[in-house]
């Protein structure tokens, strides 16, 4: 649950919630339909919208270890399914949490950034075939921040007159 909501709740025994948090509460509940309709989109769609992803990113890098490809598929699926979670409890936290304190390094250690950020550009443009604008409006902040969080590409060739040593 919202964290800002939980809190409201904690206290709601001893007395009538301030205008702040009833607002808070309200725009919780009132978005709550949307964000189902979205989870429930999702879920139902996930295969064919990976299913797309992988045979996409297999076309686009055909020289990348299959290996490579799967893991990075894998840390996207689960990126996914976080922040649709995220989504649904309408907390941000939960993706900073549950997936970026644990994938950052992983996807340092397999210096996979390269394949990811083509598997996000991919993954995001199926997503919003899939499931179309009014959806992607709930989904798109957790996936931005998810992936904006991760560690991103370094650049491949070295300025002329400098040393690239990969740090």
């Amino acid at each position: 649950m919202n964290p800002k909501v939980a809190s409201i709740l904690e206290n709601a025994d001893l007395r009538h919630l301030k205008p702040e948090e009833l607002a808070a509460m309200s725009q919780y509940v009132n978005s709550m339909p949307a964000r189902l309709e979205a989870y429930r989109s999702l879920r139902e769609h996930e295969l064919e919208i990976m299913q797309w992803v992988a045979e996409q990113l297999q076309a686009e890098m055909p020289v990348e270890p299959v290996e490579n490809l799967e893991r990075s598929i894998k840390n996207a699926l689960l990126m996914l399914r976080c922040c649709a979670m995220a989504m649904l409890l309408n907390d941000e936290s939960f993706v900073h949490t549950r997936l970026v304190t644990w994938l950052a390094p992983r996807v340092t250690a397999y210096n996979s950034q390269n394949i990811d950020s083509t598997l996000y550009g991919l993954m995001n443009h199926r997503l919003n075939q899939v499931l179309g604008s009014d959806r992607m409006a709930v989904l798109t902040p957790l996936l931005t921040y998810a992936q904006t969080a991760l560690p991103t590409a370094q650049p491949t060739a070295a300025v002329e007159g400098e040393v690239a040593i990969g740090w």
